[in-house]
């Protein structure tokens, strides 16, 4: 007996171990900075519109399109955001991103910065002031022609560590010249409520569309190609069923815990405790399946799940996952 559930541990760690290997890198992508460039923004559509947030939801499809990490839903991340009472100028913070990461228990935080939106006539680097644009007025260059670009920088971060894991970038230039960054577009209709659809079609064929598009092409697949430096986090959670009915439980472990909503659930009941014969501290708790359950509502400190398996839950039945 002994030693069959010896060997049942070891396979259940084994499943555990795989499952984080194999499973798609969880990442989350906060809108880019855009203040070193926002003069330049201003000047192009003729009033501010946050280029972060534009060029930020075309990275997330482009991500998602490859497949290769899965991506965190907007609306499951401007939740998290208004609860933080997240501040803009917190875009770029490592710090600031890896605390936003473990609340939504993804794998990696993706946060970047816009360092260049506009002419050829000088490039803007982080933390530098003023340039990249030369015109004036409502997507001007002034009187010469002049080709659009835009170039942008990313960093993988740790949400364990705030540690940079990963760099990408990405830079893109129009192929045609224009007056106006807006040129080039005959179907271009502007904007509405200060946003602007950075993956339209429309857009793109603007010679400021063109570039971005390019932009974010390369800078994508420097993420992707990043890839392999991330490692699945496997977190295991362990709590108590708190309350019980007849098809919903409540645990008394929620997000500070790292559960998040779909997160699965094995409830055991503790069988036997075993203790120090010196100390009589329990050392160890053999326990039996009771069943499992499934989260479907989370906040800081507990959680409600549906039964999925089992029955004769009770108070007080230890409740175990890994986040897969």
């Amino acid at each position: 007996m002994k030693k069959a559930f010896r060997v049942a541990v070891i396979i259940l760690i084994g499943t555990v171990a795989l499952h984080a290997e194999d499973r798609k890198k969880r990442v989350a992508i906060l809108d880019f900075e855009y203040g070193t460039v926002r003069s330049q923004t201003q000047a192009a559509f003729g009033t501010d519109v946050d280029v972060g947030k534009g060029m930020t939801n075309l990275l997330v499809k482009y991500l998602v399109k490859d497949g290769t990490y899965s991506v965190i839903e907007r609306g499951a991340l401007d939740k998290i955001l208004a609860e933080q009472n997240f501040s803009n100028s917190d875009r770029a913070n490592p710090n600031s991103a890896a605390k936003i990461g473990k609340l939504l228990g993804v794998d990696a935080i993706i946060v970047g910065v816009i360092t260049q939106f506009g002419g050829e006539n000088k490039d803007t680097k982080v933390g530098g002031g003023g340039g990249g644009f030369s015109g004036f007025g409502l997507g001007g260059f002034s009187h010469k022609k002049s080709k659009a670009i835009v170039s942008v920088d990313a960093r993988l971060v740790n949400i364990d560590t705030a540690e940079i894991l990963g760099v990408a970038d990405g830079k893109g230039e129009s192929s045609r010249e224009s007056t106006s960054l807006l040129g080039g577009g005959g179907n271009w209709h502007g904007f509405g409520g200060g946003n602007v659809d950075f993956g339209s079609s429309d857009f793109q064929e603007t010679i400021i569309g063109e570039a971005v598009k390019k932009a974010m092409e390369q800078l994508s697949a420097g993420l992707i190609a990043d890839a392999p430096k991330l490692q699945a986090r496997t977190i295991v959670v362990q709590g108590m069923l708190a309350f019980v009915d007849k098809n919903a439980v409540v645990v008394n472990v929620g997000k500070k815990a790292g559960l998040k909503s779909g997160d699965t659930l094995s409830v055991e009941r503790v069988t036997r405790e075993i203790k120090d014969p010196a100390t009589g501290a329990v050392i160890r708790r053999m326990t039996s399946q009771v069943g499992t359950i499934q989260i479907t509502d989370v906040d800081e400190g507990s959680a409600e799940a549906k039964i999925l398996t089992g029955s004769g839950f009770k108070v007080g039945d230890m409740v175990k996952t890994a986040t897969q």
